[in-house]
C-alpha cells in the first residue's frame, strides 16, 4: 500500500512548494541554506532544506572520519558514495511528489528545527 500524499502548503517564494522542496536537496547544504533563508510560510519546504542540511553536514562528517581509518575507511567511503547518491535522487524524487519522507535521526532533528524558524 502507498503512503497517502499530503499537499504541502503554500510557498513564500511563489513556486510550487514540492518543486521548491527537490531544490533544497539539488544543491545539497547550499540550496538547503537558501531556502530556509527565503522561506518564510512553508513548513513542507523549510522540512526539506533542513533535511538537506543535516545529511550533507552528517555525509561530510562520515567521509572525513572515514578518510582518518586507512584501507577500511576508503572501502566504506567507494560503498556508501553510490549509495548516497541513490539516497539523494530519492528525497528529490519524495519531496516532489509532495511527500515529508523523514530519515531516521536526520528527519527527526530537521522537522524539530524546521518548525522553530
Amino acid at each position: 500500500m502507498q503512503a497517502p500524499h499530503f499537499a504541502p502548503d503554500r510557498s513564500s517564494t511563489g513556486m510550487d512548494p514540492k518543486i521548491v522542496g527537490l531544490l533544497c536537496y539539488l544543491g545539497a547544504f547550499v540550496t538547503g541554506l537558501l531556502f530556509l533563508a527565503l522561506e518564510k510560510r512553508s513548513t513542507f519546504v523549510k522540512f526539506h532544506a533542513m533535511q538537506s542540511i543535516l545529511l550533507s553536514v552528517a555525509w561530510f562528517i562520515i567521509n572525513i572520519v572515514l578518510g582518518f581509518i586507512p584501507f577500511i575507511g576508503w572501502i566504506l567511503g567507494v560503498l556508501l558514495t553510490p549509495l548516497t547518491f541513490v539516497l539523494w535522487i530519492a528525497l528529490m524524487l519524495l519531496a516532489l511528489q509532495g511527500r515529508w519522507f523523514k530519515l531516521p535521526i536526520v528527519g527527526d532533528m530537521a522537522e524539530q528545527q524546521a518548525s522553530k524558524f
